[in-house]
C-alpha cells in the first residue's frame, strides 16, 4: 500500500477518490435525491441511475487494486485521470450551457478537475520513473 513518500503522491488521489466515489455511488443507486435535486419517477431512471452506481463501483474496484497491487497502479492512473477530467469537463460543459448548479455539484467539478489534473501529473511522473529504472 503506502509505504513512502512516493507512494503516498502516487496513490493518494485514488485513495481519495475512491473514499468520495463509493459512498456517491450509493446515493446515486438507492436515493439520489438525498444529496441532490434529483427526483426519480419510472423504472428507466432508476435502472439508470443503478447502472452509474455499478460503474462507479467498477472504477473504484480498479483504483483499490492501484493503491494495492503495483502492477494495477498505471492503469489505475489512467483511469482516475480519464475518469475524473471525464466529469470535470462535463460539469464544465453544464456550467457554459444550462448554468450554474447546486453547491455540491459546483465543488465536485473543482474537485473532479483537481483529482484529474494531479492524476496526470502523477502519471507523468511514475512513467519517467519507470523509464529511468528500465534504462539501469
Amino acid at each position: 500500500m503506502i509505504k513512502t513518500k512516493q507512494d503516498f503522491i502516487n496513490k493518494i488521489h485514488l485513495i481519495i477518490s475512491v473514499l468520495i466515489v463509493v459512498p456517491v455511488s450509493f446515493v446515486y443507486g438507492f436515493n439520489p435525491d438525498l444529496q441532490f435535486d434529483i427526483h426519480i419517477n419510472t423504472i428507466d431512471e432508476h435502472n439508470f441511475f443503478k447502472a452509474i452506481m455499478g460503474l462507479y463501483l467498477g472504477f473504484s474496484i480498479v483504483w483499490l487494486f492501484g493503491i494495492f497491487k503495483t502492477n494495477y497502479l498505471k492503469i489505475a492512473l489512467v483511469s482516475n485521470m480519464i475518469f475524473m477530467l471525464g466529469l470535470g469537463s462535463g460539469r464544465v460543459l453544464s456550467l457554459i450551457v444550462d448554468g450554474t448548479p447546486t453547491f455540491g455539484y459546483l465543488f465536485g467539478t473543482f474537485a473532479e478537475l483537481f483529482l484529474g489534473v494531479y492524476g496526470f501529473w502523477v502519471l507523468k511522473r511514475w512513467i519517467k520513473q519507470q523509464l529511468q529504472k528500465n534504462k539501469r
